[in-house]
């Protein structure tokens, strides 16, 4: 899959550093995906819940921190909209987070 945007994860570890390892590991297995559907996905990540809108919600380390992707099947595209805190993230709508550049 192709993911868009790195970079947003490694700003996000650099405040959170616990969140590094679990962060690029999620980036490794999702990048050598080949997903075409939900079911797919949650063959890689156990515990992904679809939100609607065409975003899916992963939990890294262990659920302490939470990553909200738009995932575009046919074209194989990631689109990651948020990582945040478990309490940040009880905050927002997950199926409205937008991509922001």
């Amino acid at each position: 899959m192709v993911i868009i945007s790195k970079s947003t994860l490694r700003e996000f570890a650099e405040l959170h550093a616990d969140a590094e390892g679990p962060l690029f590991n999620w980036y490794e297995l999702t990048a050598n995906a080949d997903w075409k559907n939900f079911n797919e996905v949650r063959n890689t990540f156990n515990s992904v819940d679809a939100v609607g809108n065409d975003r899916y919600v992963f939990n890294i380390k262990g659920n302490n921190y939470r990553l909200i992707a738009l995932i575009i099947f046919k074209v194989r595209t990631v689109f990651i909209l948020f990582i945040g805190t478990h309490a940040e993230y009880d905050k927002i709508d997950a199926a409205k987070v937008s991509f922001k550049k």
